[in-house]
């Protein structure tokens, strides 16, 4: 399986980067933690924006970096996205788009401008200067830039951080088809737990300069000892497929481990596969099939493991629906009256499904 390993161990000023990474060579790995934490400077290093002695970096196949080597990045086949769109004020739409694209050989071209074009939705202002963009149109100009220069990997540097609400809105849908459209791995910088559940398929998390744990998606959110199950919210993701519309109540059904969820409509054609977020402060827990119940959504689980706090009042409990893992906050107070144990048969009631294409 292709992989990409890295490790780098030096001081930027005042802070100190230590790390040894190893991820999948494919689809989509965000670097998460708080602001300071050390992920952009790792970025900085992969990018070879930062030289540190002794460094090592191995993208799939390739040694870019090693104790005899250093491929310096204009030499490096990746693209950059970073906070800001940094277009050329100077060229339009297009003649940013085609500054990377011409300068690629055509042997090496993997992606034409057209499908980059359609894709990210930009072949209606091709003409525009950028400063008569919004901010969202502009960082889908520097995403599409970065595509056609056909980088063997992409790296993101948090870039929506930036965006006002409606900007984030409009351009996440785009950042959503990477697990499809792209066959080249994706680093995505993020400190928005909501961003990283809808976006990453493996997660590695950075607390001052070291990595503190690294694997798939769901198994880093709902591990209790880590930050994103700690904080207000945690959630877990589940893989499904349409099953069904519900015109007349405008639901859409889709089937996930364990069994079926009800979504608001979405206009997805049946077997459509889809990713579901789940917060963890939106998941009850019944010992029996409720019933008389205005929650739509009821699935019959088992207990994992519960995580009490000592100085709080709710209790963090892990449960498996067909095996895969969602988290549930409730009280410690239900967890006694509800006798609730490892091993307890239970029905999740899940008030809210956040449905991400």
């Amino acid at each position: 399986m292709k992989t990409i390993e890295a490790r780098f161990n030096g001081t930027f000023g005042n802070f100190n980067l230590n790390v040894a990474l190893s991820i999948p060579g494919s689809g989509i790995t965000a670097l998460f933690g708080e602001s300071g934490g050390g992920k952009t400077s790792l970025l900085r290093c992969i990018a070879g924006l930062e030289q540190l002695n002794g460094g090592y970096l191995r993208v799939n196949d390739v040694v870019w970096q090693d104790h005899k080597t250093f491929i310096p990045t204009h030499r490096r086949a990746i693209g950059f996205v970073f906070q800001e769109a940094s277009l050329f004020a100077h060229l339009n739409v297009r003649r940013n788009l085609e500054y990377g694209y011409k300068r690629t050989p055509i042997s090496a071209r993997r992606l034409g401008f057209d499908e980059v074009v359609a894709w990210l939705g930009v072949e209606n202002f091709l003409q525009q200067m950028p400063h008569t963009l919004s901010g969202g149109q502009r960082q889908r100009v520097a995403i599409a830039r970065a595509l056609l220069s056909s980088p063997q990997l992409l790296l993101m540097d948090e870039p929506l951080a930036n965006l006002d609400l409606n900007s984030r809105a409009e351009i996440l849908p785009y950042l959503e088809q990477l697990h499809d459209r792209l066959d080249i791995p994706v680093i995505y910088v993020s400190h928005t737990p909501a961003e990283v559940a809808q976006l990453a398929d493996h997660l590695v998390l950075l607390e001052r300069g070291h990595i503190t744990a690294s694997g798939p998606i769901n198994e880093m959110l709902t591990r209790p000892d880590l930050t994103p199950a700690q904080q207000d919210e945690a959630s877990a993701v589940m893989e499904g497929r349409v099953i069904e519309h519900d015109l007349i109540f405008h639901l859409t059904q889709i089937a996930v481990p364990g069994g079926t969820v009800a979504v608001a409509f979405r206009e997805l054609p049946i077997d459509h596969a889809v990713r579901v977020r789940i917060l963890a402060r939106d998941v009850s827990i019944a010992l029996t099939p409720p019933q008389n119940t205005s929650i739509t959504n009821v699935l019959p689980a088992r207990v994992i493991d519960i995580t009490e706090a000592p100085n709080s009042a709710q209790a963090l409990v892990r449960l498996d629906l067909g095996g895969t893992i969602i988290l549930s906050r409730i009280t410690r107070r239900s967890v006694v009256l509800l006798d609730i144990k490892t091993g307890s048969p239970v029905y999740a009631q899940v008030k809210s499904v956040a449905l991400i294409c």
